[in-house]
């Protein structure tokens, strides 16, 4: 892969190339090659040895574009590269620690150790960039440009604790300056109680490069098997379309409209609204789970808007029992909830339910209609620029 990938200028040709290649795998390309050829073999029909080449470069063309040949080097980097994150996963998750901030028995000061685990992330963060620059992975490489992103994004925070970017995108370490810095300041820049802190982004970064590679690996299917116009597909599951709904039910003043109780007393429908709740939790998660680690710039465009809008409205969260881990992921406690006012539910709901059913529907039209449509490429060979355009905040 072309070192380009990682450069602040490289947005719209690394958008054309991974539109290619994933228009290679759902079958698209195919179309184009072959919308193209027909042409050639309808005119060189009254010619068997003419059509019977054009054929045998268009098999030749289709077979190199979908198994391209892989040299040793790649492959290296490609084992590196999913090694690499694995370890970056382990350095985060030190540096999130609580243990690490503070002093040992055997004599290791709070600083030697935060030292220590800096040392360790600022190496295996130079090596998942180094790489993912010759990596051929694309699901995981575009996670690592996500990482960059964010770590230039926080240059002037890390560069106080003595950490700078290079030309190159790695990282270089002063231990001299980490050492005169408030350990405080580093645990809170990777907190783990913060879904927002650049830790916690960092690691949700690496977690979806994770699952991606999973996921690719569980669905790998003939590269040699093309989708015909023909071909059906079940919308799967993904927890968008009814977190739209619930979303937009919590943030409405019907669910929170009281009910007369046995004794003739208004009373709000708590079950009710915590059954909305708990499947609103539900979805939220699912919905991460199977489209977080998506290349598409509007999924993940409205994706980040919903963990921010949900960062923002944590602590009013909290406060009706709804809480949020490191990856950003929701959990509801029944007995915190059930006890809470249930107009502070309604309050808390009211804006940040409408702005999140907003964005899941827009994550599942994403998901949805242009999921099913040609990526790069229509049926009828044409390019798709809007299909292409993946890759709009890559840095």
């Amino acid at each position: 892969m072309s070192n380009s990938f990682f450069s602040p200028s490289s947005g719209i040709a690394n958008q054309n190339f991974y539109a290619d290649y994933a228009s290679i795998r759902n079958g698209s390309y195919s179309k184009l090659l072959k919308a193209y050829y027909g042409k050639g073999q309808s005119s060189a029909s009254s010619s068997g040895s003419t059509k019977g080449k054009t054929t045998n470069i268009l098999d030749k063309l289709l077979e190199e574009k979908k198994n391209p040949k892989v040299s040793k080097e790649v492959q290296e980097a490609n084992s590196k590269l999913t090694t690499s994150l694995s370890n970056l996963n382990k350095s985060v998750t030190s540096l999130q620690s609580d243990k690490t901030y503070e002093s040992s028995e055997d004599g290791k000061s709070a600083t030697d150790k935060v030292v220590s685990a800096m040392k360790a992330f600022v190496a295996d963060y130079n090596d998942v960039v180094t790489s993912a620059k010759r990596s051929t992975l694309s699901s995981q490489t575009s996670h690592v440009a996500e990482i960059m992103r964010n770590t230039s994004a926080n240059a002037d925070q890390l560069k106080e604790m003595g950490i700078t970017i290079n030309a190159n995108g790695t990282l270089q370490l002063s231990e001299a300056t980490l050492k005169g810095t408030d350990v405080s300041k580093v645990q809170e820049m990777f907190s783990s109680s913060d879904s927002m802190s650049y830790g916690s982004k960092i690691l949700s970064r690496i977690n979806f490069s994770t699952a991606s590679s999973s996921t690719n690996t569980s669905n790998k299917t003939d590269s040699t098997t093309d989708k015909t116009e023909t071909d059906t597909e079940t919308k799967p599951d993904t927890g968008a379309s009814s977190l739209k709904d619930v979303s937009k039910a919590l943030a409405s003043s019907e669910l929170f409209e009281k009910i007369k109780d046995k004794d003739g007393n208004e009373v709000y429908d708590i079950d009710n609204i915590f059954a909305t709740a708990k499947s609103f939790v539900k979805n939220y998660n699912l919905m991460l789970d199977k489209a977080g680690n998506s290349l598409n710039s509007g999924i993940v465009s409205n994706l980040t808007r919903i963990r921010e809008k949900t960062a923002q409205n944590a602590n009013a969260l909290k406060e009706i029992g709804i809480s949020v881990d490191v990856k950003g992921r929701l959990k509801i406690d029944e007995d915190t909830f059930k006890d809470a006012d249930m107009s502070k539910v309604q309050k808390a709901f009211k804006d940040y339910g409408s702005s999140i059913s907003t964005s899941a529907s827009l994550v599942d039209f994403y998901l949805t209609t242009q999921a099913n449509a040609s990526n790069g490429y229509t049926a009828a060979g044409k390019y798709n620029v809007q299909g292409g355009l993946r890759f709009t905040d890559a840095i």
